[in-house]
């Protein structure tokens, strides 16, 4: 086996050329990591912010980008146990998912299930860990309620409506044509709102007047206050993005108090090792066996080669995507 591999180097604010194929030494496993063999690896918008320069990698971790990749453990380290070389995997990781191999936590990994293909295993992790966290550990929703996702049509959109619907939550959403509404009902969404025609306060109010328990908002912006108006007493907004900018309108105290309500912002890739273990083993035992059976399903939108990747970049950049954008080696 070569101590080298290739990966895809950036240069940071270039973002319309300037990804390219480099040769790198092997990353090394710690006592506890696994050395993954990378069959693919999926494309988020934090490749991009980290590409543009506004979003850099945690400290330590690697400078190449990539958050989530699929592949076969190729050695495991001295403290490892539970995982052999070999084996189908998929998982989160800081940083290096852009390359031919990449060393990952073995409490992070997730076996693939059998029915999913590599390029469908690499979209898997980021996504559906994202939205599990925001639902349940964040947002605190129940079985039963009701949940508004914006930017349905997204990965972690579309990612939070099939858990929605798996645990009997009803969900509307928004997203900017019929075509990509028409992939969230697929999803589970039971009511559409097609944002550049429709004010999604007017129609949540009209079929749902008593509100939603929580809504999932990856645009920020203008959103806040629109949020608010649409949430239930005592519900809560969660933020995981911010595509339409970064300062929100001028927070109406009154509907916050009035509703009693929570204003929270969560992100994945910054928390520790232990935190992460113990949401991939959450996620584990409640969802994964979902994957084998088609009730949850990873929503891939294209699948590019390694050649390719400044095309994958741009179809992102361009927000012309319904799901995950993957790219295989």
């Amino acid at each position: 086996m070569s101590v080298f591999m290739q990966f895809i180097q950036h240069t940071e604010g270039n973002m319309e050329s300037g990804l390219s194929l480099q040769t790198i030494e092997l990353p090394v496993p710690t006592t506890t990591q696994v050395l993954v063999k990378v069959a693919a690896f999926a494309v988020n918008r934090a490749d991009l912010l980290q590409r543009a320069g506004h979003y850099p990698p945690p400290k330590g971790e690697s400078p190449i980008l990539g958050l989530e990749v699929s592949g076969v453990i190729e050695s495991v380290g001295e403290a490892v146990t539970d995982w052999q070389p070999g084996q189908r995997v998929c998982a989160i990781v800081s940083g290096g998912g852009y390359a031919e191999y990449v060393a990952i936590e073995a409490s992070h990994l997730m076996a693939v299930p059998e029915a999913l293909s590599d390029a469908e295993a690499a979209g898997l992790s980021e996504v559906f860990l994202t939205a599990y966290q925001a639902l349940r550990w964040v947002g605190q929703l129940d079985n039963g309620q009701k949940a508004l996702i914006h930017a349905g049509a997204s990965g972690v959109g579309l990612a939070a409506l099939q858990l929605c619907k798996l645990w009997g939550i009803s969900t509307a959403t928004t997203a900017s044509s019929a075509q990509k509404l028409a992939v969230c009902e697929a999803a589970g969404a039971e009511l559409l709102v097609n944002y550049k025609q429709q004010d999604f306060v007017a129609e949540l109010k009209s079929h749902w007047p008593e509100g939603v328990n929580m809504v999932l908002d990856m645009v920020a912006g203008d959103y806040l206050n629109r949020n608010l108006k649409v949430l239930a007493t005592d519900g809560s907004v969660v933020y995981l993005a911010m595509m339409a900018g970064r300062f929100a309108d001028k927070l109406d105290m009154a509907l916050l108090l009035g509703k009693r309500a929570s204003v929270r912002g969560t992100t994945l890739r910054n928390r520790d090792n232990d935190y992460k273990a113990r949401l991939v083993e959450a996620f584990r035992q409640d969802c994964l066996p979902a994957f084998s059976n088609g009730e949850l399903k990873v929503p891939v939108d294209t699948v590019y080669t390694v050649n390719e990747v400044e095309q994958a970049h741009q179809q992102v950049l361009n927000n012309n995507t319904s799901g995950k954008v993957v790219i295989s080696w």
